[in-house]
């Protein structure tokens, strides 16, 4: 069975609007001090998660035109059983799949994962942090909900249509 796309949002005037202002969060999110590289393991991981294609094929090509690694990139979702990210990373993942799962946990975000954020994220980065968390979980689920499928994206094209 094809899946098939059931509205392109950026030929819909009013999901055109929409996304602009979602491309001007993330835009704002760029200039935060939270790292790209943290940022892109981040929308990648809660993709995953999400299963979102298209979003999975968004961030691991642009973590890749970024300087990450096929190895880091491929190992994001077995991240708890790799060696290859850093203490930090590892802890804006746990966030991530936490804050992405808070359906699966009783008690949402747990202090534990919170402290170890907050170990090497200071209060600006941890503000962006879940506001980015919270992004690509709604664009996530848009993109699922409108059968947005991956394979087709191309490096810079967000930050293209962010700069437009």
């Amino acid at each position: 069975m094809m899946i098939e796309p059931r509205i392109d949002i950026m030929k819909n005037e009013f999901g055109a609007k929409l996304a602009k202002r979602l491309f001007a969060v993330h835009g704002l999110l760029q200039q935060a001090s939270l790292s790209h590289r943290t940022q892109n393991l981040v929308m990648l991981r809660a993709s995953q998660i999400n299963g979102c294609g298209n979003c999975i094929d968004i961030h691991a090509k642009e973590a890749a035109a970024e300087g990450d690694t096929s190895t880091r990139i491929n190992l994001v979702a077995g991240w708890r059983h790799s060696t290859v990210f850093t203490e930090e990373e590892q802890a804006a993942l746990a966030l991530t799949e936490e804050a992405t799962r808070l359906a699966d946990a009783s008690e949402g975000v747990s202090d534990e994962t919170w402290a170890r954020a907050a170990k090497y994220y200071d209060e600006d980065q941890l503000v962006a942090l879940v506001t980015l968390i919270a992004m690509i979980n709604a664009t996530n689920r848009m993109a699922v909900t409108l059968n947005q499928l991956g394979g087709s994206y191309e490096p810079g094209l967000i930050e293209a249509t962010i700069n437009k």
